[in-house]
């Protein structure tokens, strides 16, 4: 538990996009992919479906989430029930409350490096010693599972991954996962795996067991933002066999959302049990994207050099030019309207991340006009 008041650093990711994202004329750094209209989505529902939306009160939600939503997460974890799921409104939420209940002072934590900053910034802010997994990109982004061994202490409560990772796209090994989870039930540490990007995968069999399956102290986090295309909607959930865990949790989410939207938990069920198709949806796009952005970097050798996500819907290439990649994406988004993430959105306390990097968004629909736009500011 932490103490004090809880005063976090500037969220820079946020604080960025809160200037460029509905500004720029061309969101190419966007993290989710391309989201369904409500009329797309209520295609899904069967009759009886969209009229019992139709006629569904605008009254408070359970604070755990409503049971049908429940059951639904609790389906795509093998051997848990709606009773090891507690909604969220969003991931965000989740994440806030979950990194600090486990881990505040006196606690180790280690947290994958580079990251979505709530990840380290929550349990520092905390109280917590915080270390980074270092990814490193020269390995592939493959998480070094004999320096997380070396890592680890007595005190280590908490180890917190994120695969496929934002912002590189990567994934590691089956065999790596398994020694991961292994590693943290050894030492008796909580694994709590960002789960958002899983179904997204360019080929489907790298895809990772869900760390809630596994045995030990293990948490999935997941939400509608990414994988389903569906941000709007504002629904994420934690689902692990720790019970108690989520008994802790649910009091503190008293303190913030309370309860998510009920239209938002109704629309939530309708697209999870239609949610292999929506993902195989996003999939088929993406893997259309990625030829035009590989054409698009291959035609600016001078300046790009194209990495291709493994799975989710974002990538973490590399700038060329003698500029630099800050100045290159503020003159970028100034002329020519196209939106990327430098690399210092993602500067770590924690580990080195490379400063000639950018995040970029493969996973909306129709991205020629805004790789034509990148590809005449090059040329100028």
């Amino acid at each position: 538990m932490s103490s004090g008041p809880f005063d976090p650093a500037p969220f820079l990711l946020e604080e960025y996009l809160g200037i460029w994202e509905f500004q720029g004329e061309h969101y190419l750094t966007a993290s989710d992919a391309e989201t369904l209209t409500i009329e797309e989505l209520l295609a899904f529902a069967d009759p009886d479906e969209r009229a019992r939306f139709e006629r569904l009160p605008l009254s408070y939600a359970p604070t755990w989430g409503g049971e049908e939503l429940r059951a639904e997460i609790a389906d795509l974890y093998e051997g848990l029930g709606p009773e090891h799921v507690l909604a969220f409104a969003g991931a965000e939420e989740a994440l806030f409350w979950a990194l600090q209940e486990l881990a505040g002072p006196g606690d180790h934590a280690l947290v994958t490096v580079p990251n979505y900053q709530s990840f380290e910034t929550i349990p520092l802010t905390a109280g917590a010693e915080v270390e980074g997994i270092v990814l490193d990109p020269d390995a592939g982004w493959e998480p070094d599972i004999e320096a997380i061994a070396r890592q680890m202490r007595p005190d280590t409560k908490l180890v917190a991954v994120n695969f496929p990772n934002n912002p590189t796209g990567a994934i590691p090994s089956q065999q790596t996962w398994r020694a991961l989870v292994a590693l943290c039930e050894e030492h008796g540490a909580t694994l709590l795996s960002d789960e958002v990007y899983r179904g997204l995968e360019v080929d489907e069999a790298r895809r990772l067991p869900q760390a809630a399956e596994s045995p030990g102290s293990t948490i999935s986090l997941n939400v509608m933002s990414k994988s389903y295309g569906l941000p709007g909607l504002r629904i994420g959930w934690l689902a692990t066999r720790d019970r108690a865990l989520l008994e802790r949790l649910e009091k503190r989410k008293h303190y913030t959302s309370i309860c998510n939207a009920t239209p938002s938990e109704a629309l939530a069920t309708i697209a999870l049990r239609n949610g292999p198709a929506i993902q195989r949806r996003n999939r088929d796009l993406i893997a259309a994207n990625l030829p035009l952005f590989e054409a698009a970097f291959a035609a600016h050798p001078e300046h790009l050099e194209w990495e291709a996500p493994a799975g989710g819907c974002v990538s973490f290439p590399r700038y060329l030019g003698d500029d630099g990649v800050e100045a290159f994406c503020r003159e970028l988004v100034e002329t020519a309207g196209v939106v990327f993430l430098p690399a210092s959105i993602y500067t770590s306390a924690l580990g080195p991340v490379p400063t000639d990097r950018f995040r970029i968004g493969v996973g909306r629909r129709d991205p020629e006009a805004a790789l034509a736009a990148l590809g005449r500011f090059l040329e100028r």
